[in-house]
């Protein structure tokens, strides 16, 4: 053998080892959400009985997005894990290809509404180990950069794609997306897809606030948050620099101004040519900041405005919009970044969206299984902690008779008999 740096040897053993031990218990915990059953239900079954049902494609699938997979072709790792496999009782994997080829079929058929049964089932399960009964709702699109030749450009001059995403505020649970082309404007279609999220919420749960950019600055969203007076929906929205809001904003009077921070704070009322009623019109003013290359300004001032129907003061309703920044962007650079929906495998539109929404399903399950089956002091971490203090951890697979036994460091093994026993109580509460 060579001579190396350090003194170590390598060798090799027959012994069934897995470098993802505790993926193999959140692959039980999966199991235990019911939605490997339901996805056999939900989306369409193979052609022959030669071929792969639906929860042997989205099963390796929550494996590998949870694990840290980027690409379907990291279900390699997944598909080599002989260990890991075992323990799940998993026989065989569909190799990246077929992957593909079945999210292209998906795509072109059910395949959204029938993952979008399975998103609505962990939301229900979610939402049900907590006694809120009135959520708040923010939306905001994201651009997905993709040279693929169905891509489209989007408004930043980029091909891509520009999926829009509905979290609830209070727990992070992406209660709805839609994935679009990179030329869809962020501010189309905005009021149905607020109103499918609203159709999302399980009974005796409702939407009861909105937050959202000025994309969402049109009549007919804020004439839909009024509509019915005992269950209005209280909104805060930022507005367009229009003709109108310019108008109001010179208007107002010197002593409508109160100092804010690093510069003034006023408000007004203010409706646009088809609301029914009128909102408040809430303005920020600060100094414009100095163009570095010129050295020269501009503007003197440069304005925020955020419209809103909430009651109280514009400071307390600026510090709640400013709140979607964590509430709403920061989650979305999550499920981009932490579970790889920067980037899209396929070159199909519809295979891409089925992707996306597999990766919100994904994204989903983490938050049901940080309530559900972690201690509390684990709730708040990212999925990169977990991969590294969690998910990939060294086990060895032993089998005695019918007895099958996955053997971990003494310092995992409490926090992992733990977490199985509180999937079990999940799956009996089903």
């Amino acid at each position: 053998m060579t001579q190396t740096i350090l003194s170590f040897k390598l060798g090799i053993t027959e012994e069934k080892l897995t470098a993802h031990a505790g993926l193999a218990i959140f692959g039980e915990f999966v199991h235990a959400t019911g939605i490997l059953a339901e996805a056999n239900k939900a989306l369409r079954g193979p052609g022959s009985g030669a071929g792969y049902m639906p929860s042997e494609y989205v099963e390796p699938l929550m494996l590998m997005l949870q694990g840290g997979g980027r690409t379907l072709e990291d279900l390699r790792v997944i598909r080599n894990d002989a260990a890991l496999c075992e323990l799940l009782g998993i026989q065989e994997i569909p190799s990246s290809d077929a992957v593909g080829d079945w999210l292209r079929r998906q795509g072109s058929g059910e395949g959204l509404s029938g993952l979008g049964v399975i998103r609505q089932l962990i939301v229900r399960r979610t939402l049900n180990r907590d006694t809120i009964a009135d959520y708040t709702l923010d939306i905001d699109a994201t651009q997905i950069v993709a040279e693929k030749e169905t891509a489209r450009l989007t408004y930043k001059g980029e091909r891509g794609y520009m999926p829009i995403v509905g979290h609830l505020a209070e727990n992070g649970l992406i209660i709805g997306e839609e994935f679009r082309q990179g030329n869809d404007a962020p501010g189309a279609r905005n009021l149905e897809f607020i109103k499918y999220c609203a159709g999302q919420m399980p009974a005796g749960r409702r939407i009861a606030a909105l937050r959202a950019d000025s994309a969402a600055y049109k009549a007919d969203i804020i004439n839909w948050c009024e509509e019915d007076d005992k269950a209005r929906v209280l909104f805060a929205i930022g507005a367009d620099l229009d003709a109108g809001v310019k108008s109001v904003i010179r208007a107002l009077s010197p002593e409508d101004w109160k100092p804010y921070q690093d510069g003034h704070i006023g408000e007004t009322v203010h409706s646009m040519n088809r609301t029914k009623k009128a909102f408040r019109l809430i303005v920020i003013r600060r100094p414009a900041q100095m163009d570095l290359l010129t050295g020269s300004e501009k503007v003197s001032e440069r304005y925020t405005v955020i419209a809103s129907n909430r009651i109280e003061t514009a400071q307390e309703t600026v510090s709640w919009y400013n709140r979607r920044g964590d509430a709403s962007e920061n989650r979305i650079k999550d499920l981009k970044i932490g579970f790889g929906m920067e980037r899209m495998p396929c070159g199909d539109f519809a295979a891409n969206a089925m992707f996306f929404r597999l990766g919100t399903i994904a994204y989903n399950l983490l938050v049901l299984f940080k309530v559900s089956a972690l201690p509390g002091q684990w709730r708040n971490v990212q999925v990169q902690t977990l991969r590294w203090r969690l998910y990939h951890v060294a086990g060895k697979v032993v089998r005695h008779g019918r007895s099958l036994m996955l053997k971990v460091a003494v310092w995992m093994h409490d926090l992992l008999a733990e977490i199985r026993v509180r999937s079990k109580d999940l799956a009996c509460a089903t």
